[in-house]
């Protein structure tokens, strides 16, 4: 049985464990929580809910966002340094946070030559790996931290 390259975090199977429970209890079909929690360790491709927590407590720890950061990536293919201003995290998008940044220079997110539009704070939601869903037309994301 293989096991996905990607595993969700521990708060994030939890969640999906307590849905499922959920959705099957308004179906009719009334199922305790560790069953649960046994069927999204199977949905994931472990024999059981132990096995998953061991493969996702192994891993490395999913970067985290903290007020006050100072950080460096590219926004809009421009390069940045900032500040996290606020930082919210979404518990129904898995593993992604709604991050505000307020830029040490204002960054021109305007490419074309006689037209400027300059951004100080900026508010997106990243990842795990600090990037952005929403991409370019070059299909670059909006945001990626180094």
């Amino acid at each position: 049985m293989g096991h996905s390259p990607k595993l969700p975090s521990l708060d994030v199977l939890k969640d999906q464990a307590k849905r499922l429970r959920d959705t099957l209890g308004r179906q009719g079909t009334e199922v305790k929580h560790s069953r649960a929690l046994e069927l999204i360790a199977a949905q994931h491709g472990f024999r059981d809910w132990n096995t998953l927590m061991g493969a996702v407590g192994n891993r490395p720890p999913a970067r985290s966002y903290n007020i006050g950061d100072h950080v460096i990536g590219h926004y809009l293919g421009q390069v940045f340094t900032g500040t996290i201003v606020a930082v919210h995290t979404l518990t129904s998008a898995h593993g992604r946070t709604r991050v505000t940044f307020d830029f040490d220079e204002p960054v021109d997110v305007i490419t074309f030559e006689s037209w400027s539009a300059y951004r100080k704070r900026v508010t997106c939601t990243l990842d795990e790996e600090g990037k952005t869903i929403e991409k370019t037309s070059n299909g670059k994301p909006h945001m990626v931290l180094s």
